[in-house]
């Protein structure tokens, strides 16, 4: 065991020192070769404007007008707290997050040992301490790494609460003498999914999603439908406060942000084309006559009208999206080169076939593939609806890790069998 852990520190060592130095790297370029502030401007832009407001103890909006309920506060918040300990300079800022980076592979070695074994959790834990992508875009002034941590860090609980259920038809002598451990795992993990949503509200589904799938899979229905229910309310009471405060600015009882709709037109509009396009919002500048929530909802409205006009296109840009989901290289302007794509291609590709050998490894582990195959496959098909890249299927693939350990494990002990024999 201690061997273990010493592999553990040594691989969360590896992920740190690489993300310290992707962090290093990329600040020398912003500031010496592309003189500017952000890799990726819009997002990153916004979220700082509204984490020095939130340092500030000013209201949490941005833009004129005031747009109160445009993102979710909790990647805002973790800039805020990071800038209030180590400044406003963007280097300590980009470190905060490389700790974050870091932590999330020490939770994606928790989940695999959970799941799977201590031997899947190391390698899972390895495979995100050296993935090029992973590195790359854990300093970057975005929410894909804060989210992929809290995301890892809702389906733990969620592990324990699988597996419980999927163990036997009969109860364990653990949950016999236990019989309120589930309950506190569920609310857990549906407050954990609410946490996880403050930073990307795109998880949300996933509560009531995990809910049904325990019912099905469960061999004692009623318990299973006691924590599908403690889950949902662990989800609500967490987003509550956010939703009282958007009742308080808006009017209205919003749980996670007004900015779904325009969202939605962006992949659902006669121009849509898969990729993130928002020039219509700042053309079109509703913003001027209706109040916030009006325009989510005209633009909610409009999306659906395009979808019930135009069904072939509808289905033709749910392909396009898919694939730009799927795609083993960057679509995005900032990663046009070569290089990149060639280091990402040489990447996701094996990763992707380790995870189909792993899978059928996995084939009668139920709770491992639903909660490291599902986060994939649940954004994958989400955002068949909404804009697709690859930064939507990052997160996703943290816990995708422990399925491809699998396959990278069965891989090294199929080699090493002739040798044996």
């Amino acid at each position: 065991m201690q061997s273990r852990t010493g592999w553990l520190f040594g691989i969360l060592l590896l992920a740190f020192v690489l993300r310290m130095a992707a962090a290093m790297t990329l600040q020398w370029r912003l500031d010496h070769v592309w003189k500017r502030q952000f890799l990726i401007d819009g997002d990153a832009s916004g979220y700082m404007l509204l984490a020095e407001r939130i340092e500030k103890g000013e209201s949490f909006e941005i833009y004129t007008p005031p747009r109160r309920v445009l993102r979710m506060p909790g990647f805002p918040a973790f800039l805020a707290v990071a800038m209030s300990v180590c400044g406003h300079e963007m280097l300590p800022l980009r470190f905060a997050l490389c700790l974050v980076g870091t932590i999330a592979c020490g939770l994606v070695y928790w989940l695999g040992r959970n799941l799977v074994g201590v031997d899947a959790g190391l390698t899972a834990a390895a495979l995100t301490a050296v993935s090029p992508v992973m590195v790359g875009f854990t300093p970057l002034i975005l929410s894909e790494t804060l989210f992929a941590a809290t995301l890892v860090a809702s389906l733990i609980p969620l592990s324990r609460l699988f597996q419980r259920h999927c163990a036997a038809r009969v109860p364990s002598q653990e949950q016999a003498t236990r019989p309120l451990a589930g309950n506190g795992l569920a609310v857990l993990a549906g407050a954990l999914i609410g946490v996880a949503c403050y930073v990307r509200p795109s998880w949300l589904l996933a509560a009531p999603m995990y809910a049904g799938l325990l019912f099905v899979v469960s061999g004692q229905r009623g318990r299973a439908a006691v924590h599908g229910a403690l889950l949902l309310a662990g989800l609500f009471v967490c987003l509550l406060p956010w939703g009282i405060r958007n009742q308080r600015v808006t009017g209205h009882l919003v749980m996670t942000t007004l900015w779904a709709g325009p969202s939605l037109y962006d992949g659902l509009h006669p121009g849509a084309t898969g990729e993130s396009d928002m020039e219509f919002f700042d053309r079109d500048n509703l913003m001027s006559r209706m109040s916030e929530y009006e325009v989510n909802r005209h633009y909610s409205d409009a999306a659906w009208q395009f979808v019930r006009e135009n069904p072939a296109r509808t289905a033709e840009l749910a392909f396009i999206k898919l694939w730009r989901f799927w795609k083993p290289w960057p679509g995005a302007a900032q990663f046009d080169h070569w290089t990149a794509k060639a280091v990402v291609v040489a990447w996701f590709l094996p990763l992707l076939a380790c995870s189909l050998i792993g899978i059928w490894h996995l084939r009668r582990n139920w709770p491992a593939l639903l909660l490291c195959v599902g986060p994939i496959l649940y954004f994958s098909a989400l955002h068949t609806v909404f804009v697709s890249s690859l930064r939507y299927r990052l997160p996703a693939e943290y816990p995708l890790a422990v399925v491809a350990a699998v396959g990278v494990l069965a891989c090294l002990k199929w080699r090493k069998a002739p040798a044996q024999s």
